[in-house]
C-alpha cells in the first residue's frame, strides 16, 4: 500500500470535515445559532454513540481476526455483533461525530458538510470495500446484504 493511501483513511477525512465545521462555526457571516443547552447535549450524546458504534465495530472486527484498514483485503466477513444491524457502524459513526461536532461548534452552516461527508464516504470507501466483500464471499455477502441495510 503505497504512503499517500496511508493517508487516505476515513479518519483523515473526518478530521477534515471536523476543521471545516469548526472554521465555518467561527466565520459565520450571519451569526446563525442552533441555541442553547439542547444542542450542547444533542451534540454529546451524537459524539458519543459515535464513538460507542466506532467501539463495538473495531471489537467485533478484532473478535473475527480481520483488518479495519478500509483499503486492505477483509480475512473474514463480519455480520455478528453491531454488523447485524448496519454494514458500516464505522462510516455511521463518523457521521454521527460530524453531525454532533457541527452542533458542539455551534455551525447551522456548516451542516451541508454533513451529506457531502457521507456521500464521498460511501464513494471513496463502501463501494470499494463491498465490491471486494462481494468478489471474496459471493453468496454470503449477497444474503448479507439482503438482511442488513448499509447505513441504518
Amino acid at each position: 500500500m503505497t504512503p499517500l493511501k496511508w493517508i487516505d483513511i476515513p479518519p483523515v477525512w473526518l478530521i477534515g470535515t471536523s476543521v471545516a465545521a469548526w472554521w465555518i462555526g467561527q466565520h459565520d457571516p450571519l451569526h446563525l445559532s442552533f441555541g442553547g443547552a439542547w444542542a450542547d447535549l444533542a451534540a454529546g450524546l451524537l459524539i458519543g454513540a459515535g464513538l460507542i458504534l466506532m467501539a463495538l465495530a473495531v471489537i467485533e472486527m478484532r473478535k473475527m481476526h480481520t483488518t479495519v484498514i478500509p483499503h486492505l483485503e477483509a480475512d473474514r466477513l463480519v455480520t455478528s455483533g453491531i454488523f447485524k444491524r448496519t454494514r458500516n457502524p464505522i462510516y455511521l459513526g463518523d457521521a454521527l461525530v460530524l453531525l454532533g461536532l457541527i452542533l458542539r461548534f455551534d455551525a447551522p452552516l456548516a451542516l451541508p458538510l454533513l451529506p457531502v461527508f457521507v456521500w464521498w464516504i460511501e464513494r471513496h470507501f463502501i463501494l470499494g470495500e463491498e465490491a471486494r466483500l462481494r468478489r471474496k464471499f459471493k453468496a454470503d455477502f449477497a444474503r448479507y446484504t439482503a438482511a442488513t441495510r448499509r447505513w441504518v
